[in-house]
């Protein structure tokens, strides 16, 4: 990665606020709010004012989505110098200059926000936020770099599911396992499924993914296998919604396998980013209604 050796303090200043947020890919902050504001109606709450709660709220826009994606990007150069779809609104190009602030103002938006959480929410909350933190950097950083580790690449990805059990834990409430392991199972599909259209940018930088490992093919019918397993774990909670992951999912899922191409990926790339708006919709019509009602208590 490369450094700059004439900022040697920890300040964002020199990585300007909209750069950080285009970093940051405000379109998919929506699996981490949204996940949290779902977990929040999961424990029986129409809404809370719970203070750790709150500041979870705002720690999961910005900062947590620039530590995702901004480490990601950093360790990431070579392969999206050669992706297409980088340097628009599916994620950031990076100059070679904004390495070393980019990397300072992850460190400066992240470190004192987990600090405050840690004082402000119970341990078993902080602990998982810590887990998820320490997974996405793990995906990203070396040695680790579980990215370049075939499947352990996907299965990392479990930790954007980890935020819908932090409501629960920090306002005392059970933990929603039904929706948390379906949630898990499709993070580890939709994973395989995004990363079928770098395959040639992944192979041409030398970096192994589940995606290259298996090739187009292989890969669709991996993640179909998923995202099946996550329609069939969301059943005791919602069968509506899990009718509607297995057709926007599965569908495109199964459109790659009767298509297998890194393009005809591409091509469905736009829908795998609007299907956690799509199923966190007809979940969250459902929750809201029913809380409103009085006919939704939580677990």
């Amino acid at each position: 990665m490369p450094t700059d050796r004439a900022a040697p303090t920890l300040t964002p200043a020199r990585f300007p606020l909209r750069r950080a947020l285009v970093v940051s890919r405000p379109a998919l902050w929506v699996n981490t709010v949204g996940t949290l504001v779902t977990g929040v109606w999961l424990t029986g709450r129409l809404y809370t004012l719970d203070a750790g709660v709150l500041a979870l709220l705002a720690y999961l826009t910005l900062p947590f989505n620039l530590l995702i994606y901004g480490l990601n990007d950093l360790w990431d150069q070579e392969e999206d110098a050669r992706s297409s779809r980088k340097g628009g609104w599916q994620g950031a190009r990076l100059r070679v200059q904004e390495a070393a602030p980019l990397l300072r103002a992850t460190l400066w938006w992240n470190l004192p926000a987990l600090a405050a959480l840690s004082v402000l929410l119970p341990p078993p909350a902080t602990l998982l936020l810590l887990a998820s933190a320490l997974l996405f950097a793990a995906y990203s950083l070396p040695p680790l770099r579980l990215k370049a580790r075939p499947f352990l690449d996907g299965l990392s990805n479990v930790a954007y599911a980890l935020p819908l059990a932090l409501p629960a834990l920090a306002l005392g409430s059970p933990v929603p396992w039904w929706p948390l392991l379906a949630l898990m199972s499709y993070s580890v599909g939709k994973h395989a499924f995004d990363a079928a259209q770098d395959i040639p940018a992944d192979r041409a930088a030398g970096t192994r993914t589940v995606a290259t490992t298996l090739g187009a093919r292989g890969t669709a019918a991996y993640a179909l296998t998923w995202f099946v397993l996550a329609s069939a774990l969301l059943l005791p909670a919602s069968k509506l919604t899990a009718l509607a992951l297995l057709l926007t999912c599965g569908g495109m899922a199964l459109r790659l396998l009767l298509r297998p191409t890194p393009e005809q990926a591409a091509r469905l790339y736009p829908l795998s980013i609007v299907t956690p708006w799509i199923v966190g919709a007809v979940a969250g019509v459902q929750l809201v209604a029913l809380l409103v009602r009085g006919q939704w208590t939580g677990f």
